[in-house]
């Protein structure tokens, strides 16, 4: 891993989908979570602006899973979490379920902020390859899998195309410099995929395995998201 990718938090995870505003209630009604922000394209539902959240940009449907295999969320009790929730759970070991739009999301129970982002599962086609391109882009390992701090990323083993209309945009790590980050890409001969200013962060994006973009997201002095 390159010294200037030192991420501090898995941040957030960015979903394309059909189904902006049926999930972003479900989320808000069901999830624990709120509206951090909302534009024309997108909302930001969490439980805190400084925790793992989730990002829900327009797009056409269907969406296709295609790398997403599932967004998993602590809670600290999953039976009282899972009473009323309006939707079939399937027990594989986590209690799986889809939200609006064909979502893949799970509840597992840990301690901490209840609702906030405890790990996301990724299908790809070579998984210790996948492991080590994506250690390299910042993850640390974890009994098995990947992980920054106390927020985890795994990978199964799947062959899975990914098709015109993914639901999964992107995942975003914190870092405390984005610019940093761009530079030493750019330095090693790392194609940058884009670069977003906004008035809150700054951001670069890069391709891992099977496409999957990565975001370096460093907040501004004043971060004012709630």
């Amino acid at each position: 891993m390159s010294e200037a990718i030192r991420p501090s938090s898995l941040d957030h995870v960015a979903l394309w989908t059909d189904a902006r505003k049926p999930l972003a209630d479900f989320a808000c009604d069901h999830l624990g979570m709120h509206v951090i922000e909302e534009t024309d394209t997108f909302t930001l539902v969490g439980v805190d602006a400084k925790l793992g959240k989730l990002t829900l940009f327009d797009a056409e449907g269907p969406r296709e899973r295609g790398s997403l295999e599932r967004i998993a969320l602590r809670v600290g009790d999953l039976d009282a979490a899972l009473e009323g929730l309006p939707a079939e759970v399937a027990d594989d070991g986590v209690a799986s379920f889809d939200g609006p739009g064909g979502v893949p999301l799970a509840l597992v129970e840990r301690d901490g902020v209840d609702f906030d982002l405890d790990h996301v599962v990724l299908r790809m086609p070579d998984r210790d390859d996948a492991l080590s391109a994506l250690e390299s882009m910042g993850f640390d390992r974890c009994d098995g899998g990947l992980a920054v701090a106390d927020r985890g990323l795994r990978v199964v083993e799947a062959e899975v195309a990914e098709g015109d209309r993914p639901l999964l945009n992107h995942i975003a790590l914190l870092v405390d410099s984005a610019g940093e980050v761009q530079r030493d890409a750019e330095q090693r001969g790392v194609e940058v995929d884009d670069v977003k200013d906004a008035p809150n962060t700054f951001a670069v994006f890069l391709r891992g395995p099977s496409g999957v973009r990565i975001e370096y997201v460093e907040h501004k002095p004043g971060f004012a998201l709630v």
